[in-house]
């Protein structure tokens, strides 16, 4: 089977060289590939010089270069990391044989540290938040739904819409995963810090609140109907506590004084009927949607080990 190391890069001149090198020993006969994200350092030129194939790709954020290297590389098994050197090289063959001894499509490393300085406690805590929530509304199969490092099948890769632009690209891959309801596993993974000369690009806040609304953006594409079913809800409860003090009012007096909020009222109830009816609407659509992207999961072969 063939194997590849795809590796997202931006200025990674201190880290990529010990990276290329560790996946190197712990996959041996893996394809090494680098697409650097236009870096202002080396990273270019030390990736080429450790042996790694290089590739650029001008639009900026992660998840521009996740769609070009899911895009251009033909594997049976892709092996997902950074290009920091924080994440395990020796975890990658224990991950790829978990993946195909079992048939998954995605085994996802959860990170395991004790240094604070690695990761950090709002992160930490961020991500144990969010994760918490895609949990919550397309099921709870992972603890780290942010690790930016996983081996995927060749079926998982080609059929990825690969859809976001930055960090958010992991939220996106897990949710794909739950989605279209893939074997997956997850394995812990040693987490360590940064080398010397190494700066972190995720933005605690920024980056917090773009995956946060890439949730709630997948959340109106993948269940329309709970969400708009939400929307309505509002909508009906709003009116409802507008319209309250009015039929007070017309059955002690028989007239209706707040003309122009009764019409507020009947006005975001018709909102509340519309969102309804969109919600309806785009249920079917999406199923739609979701099995056509099964059938294309499904005309690619499951991975296999090689005893198989």
């Amino acid at each position: 089977m063939k194997t590849a190391v795809i590796i997202p890069c931006y200025n990674e001149e201190a880290a990529i060289a010990k990276v290329v090198a560790d996946f190197r020993q712990a996959l041996p006969g893996a394809s090494i590939y680098v697409y650097d994200n236009n870096s202002r350092d080396r990273t270019v030129e030390v990736a080429k010089e450790a042996g790694a194939i290089v590739r650029l790709e001008p639009l900026q954020g992660k998840g521009n270069v996740v769609r070009r290297m899911f895009a251009d590389v033909e594997a049976d098994v892709y092996v997902l990391v950074d290009g920091d050197s924080t994440y395990d090289a020796p975890s990658a063959s224990k991950m790829v044989e978990k993946l195909c001894d079992e048939s998954l499509d995605m085994v996802n490393g959860a990170r395991v540290t004790d240094i604070e300085k690695a990761y950090r406690p709002g992160h930490r805590f961020g991500n144990w938040i969010l994760t918490r929530m895609v949990a919550w509304i397309f099921g709870s199969r992972f603890s780290d739904m942010l690790s930016g490092y996983r081996v995927l099948s060749r079926r998982y890769v080609k059929s990825f819409p690969a859809l976001s632009a930055g960090f958010e690209t992991e939220t996106e891959l897990t949710v794909h995963a739950l989605e279209l309801r893939m074997p997956t596993a997850e394995v812990s993974t040693p987490y360590k810090d940064r080398p010397v000369g190494s700066v972190s690009k995720l933005s605690t806040f920024r980056d917090g609140f773009r995956i946060l609304w890439t949730i709630i953006v997948l959340v109106k594409e993948e269940r329309p109907m709970q969400f708009f079913s939400l929307l309505a809800l509002a909508f009906a409860v709003l009116a409802g506590v507008l319209m309250v003090p009015i039929v007070l009012t017309y059955f002690e007096t028989g007239l209706v004084p707040r003309l122009p909020t009764a019409m507020l009222s009947m006005g975001l109830m018709i909102v509340s009927a519309l969102a309804l009816t969109c919600g309806l609407i785009l249920d079917t659509v999406t199923r739609g949607r979701r099995e056509m992207k099964r059938m294309r999961y499904l005309n690619i072969p499951a991975p296999q080990s090689d005893s198989d």
